[in-house]
């Protein structure tokens, strides 16, 4: 088995994953999307197989369906530089007006137990410039412990743990906490182990999995971000068997004229061999994966980094189009989170002139979602709970 050499395998494979990445919303990038219907003919997948669990107590969407809590505080950001103390302040008012609890423990302690093993679920993908902010994680932990949770109960993950480390998730920086992600590599570099095995080939479960109608076929460069090919996406270990709840942090950006949020957070980071899924069946893996028990019933609480996200170039990190967003977004319901924080980023969108209105399209994996009882869709439906602080 070739050795792939990391940043041979990053040039090369990196790019092409962002460019998968965009390839979804394509259909909805054209003059004509808004009128343009929805794709129906799409392939076979198995997400009948996702019922045949019963939910649990915690299921999406959650304790509070439907409901959103949206802070915003322009003091979030002096400069170029996330203030933290602002986001610390801004996480547990949005905790506070989610739970309508007075107290910060208690409305931590409506979602974790004293005896949970608790996963938050970063973004890095994008790098340094877009990622997770370190200053929201911080704070999400610092209210963790002070709700009687030790460090030690404490899991930061994502799909790729070099990434991790690439953007300073890393032991030095969170000592006390385990960080692992599902693909992996070794001290030099390397993603194969002795035994001829991808790192990551050990990371995954193949006792749940999502199927779909649509081959993955990778080079070797590539192989090392899938782990396997074929039609099976497995999810990995972290969620079905190290975890007992997942408190989800994605960053506020776009993808195309969508969002790239909390589903999408949740589901390409939580299952192998997804370069087959990009194209035919983004919104369907989306929504989809996110029923299946490890997420569906584990996800407890969506927090949103909007300190500082993207309107343009999503998901991918184009300065361009950085902005200061100065917003926490919080609820149990990653439908709903959702939708708030899409109409967040589509109001910059439209406020740049990068188009004049919203599109269905542009919505349709929250709808599956929604039919998926994952959440709420629907705006008119969501009680959304927003307060300007600072």
């Amino acid at each position: 088995m070739n050795q792939v050499n990391r940043r041979n395998f990053l040039r090369l494979a990196g790019a092409g994953a962002a460019a998968a990445a965009a390839a979804p919303v394509a259909q909805a990038m054209g003059p004509d999307a808004a009128s343009r219907p929805v794709q129906t003919t799409k392939p076979d997948t198995n997400i009948a197989d996702a019922a045949k669990t019963p939910r649990g107590p915690n299921a999406m969407p959650g304790l509070y369906p439907g409901r959103v809590a949206l802070v915003r505080n322009i003091s979030s950001v002096k400069g170029n530089t996330i203030v933290e103390q602002e986001v610390h302040d801004m996480i547990a008012r949005s905790m506070l007006e989610l739970t309508g609890e007075k107290k910060l423990k208690k409305a931590w302690r409506r979602f974790v137990g004293p005896k949970d093993r608790i996963g938050l679920k970063v973004n890095p993908v994008a790098g340094k410039s877009l990622s997770t902010s370190h200053e929201v994680v911080r704070a999400v932990i610092a209210q963790l412990e002070e709700s009687g949770i030790k460090r030690s109960q404490i899991t930061i993950w994502d799909r790729r743990e070099f990434e991790l480390h690439d953007v300073g998730f890393t032991a030095e920086n969170y000592p006390g906490i385990r960080i692992t992600g599902t693909e992996q590599m070794d001290s030099e570099g390397l993603y194969y182990g002795k035994d001829g095995k991808l790192y990551g080939e050990h990371m995954i479960d193949r006792d749940w999995y999502y199927w779909a109608d649509v081959e993955g076929e990778y080079d070797e460069y590539t192989m090392p971000y899938m782990v396997n090919g074929g039609k099976y996406s497995y999810f990995t270990k972290i969620v079905t068997r190290e975890l007992d709840k997942i408190i989800n942090i994605p960053i506020l950006k776009n993808a195309g004229m969508t969002v790239t949020l909390a589903l999408k957070n949740l589901a390409f980071g939580s299952v192998s061999n997804t370069g087959r899924l990009h194209a035919k069946l983004w919104n369907e893996t989306c929504a989809q994966v996110c029923a299946f028990a490890p997420l569906r019933d584990k996800v407890v609480l969506n927090i949103v980094d909007g300190i500082k996200g993207c309107f343009n170039g999503g998901p991918g990190a184009n300065p361009q189009f950085f902005c200061n967003y100065h917003t926490i977004i919080a609820g149990s319901d990653p439908v709903a989170v959702d939708r708030i924080g899409y109409d967040i980023v589509l109001a910059k969108r439209i406020a740049e002139g990068l188009q004049k209105e919203g599109t269905p399209a542009a919505l349709e994996f929250m709808r599956q979602a929604e039919q998926l009882s994952l959440g709420v869709a629907d705006r008119d439906r969501i009680d959304l709970r927003e307060v300007t602080i600072g």
